[in-house]
């Protein structure tokens, strides 16, 4: 009797760019958005995905208000996951009372590039920048 021997191939898994914008509720304390913050990151590692960029953008006016609140702690993540990720993401987002609102998006190569440049300092630069001087002259 001859054995089937089966070959397992490794799965090569892809990776897409994603960034996802979270507001936390006003009502959290310092030491309760960091855990919240760290909650979600960890999220990303384990789940095979690479933190890009963390950004904090801190405690903003809402333009509405979100479940009688004007205001929200902005958190914004970039990351790489595979795409089956995602959802895992959103459904701890949609059960988790800290969190209003959130939005994730796939991101292409203009907005890769852009945010790199963005990280890199390029825009918002003071009236006495040196790009800004070398095209008064």
């Amino acid at each position: 009797m001859a054995t089937k021997t089966t070959k397992i191939k490794e799965e090569s898994v892809v990776l897409n760019n994603y960034e996802s914008v979270i507001i936390f509720t006003p009502v959290l304390s310092e030491e309760q958005l960091k855990d919240a913050v760290a909650k979600y990151r960890k999220l990303i590692t384990d789940n095979g995905g690479e933190l890009i960029h963390e950004e904090n953008w801190g405690l903003t006016k809402l333009a509405y208000p979100i479940q009688k609140k004007s205001t929200g702690f902005y958190h914004i993540y970039e990351y790489k996951a595979p795409t089956s990720f995602v959802k895992t993401f959103e459904l701890a987002f949609r059960r988790d009372e800290r969190i209003m609102r959130f939005l994730s998006t796939v991101l292409d190569k203009h907005a890769l590039h852009y945010n790199v440049r963005k990280r890199n300092g390029e825009f918002n630069q003071g009236k006495n920048s040196p790009k800004q001087q070398e095209a008064k002259k």
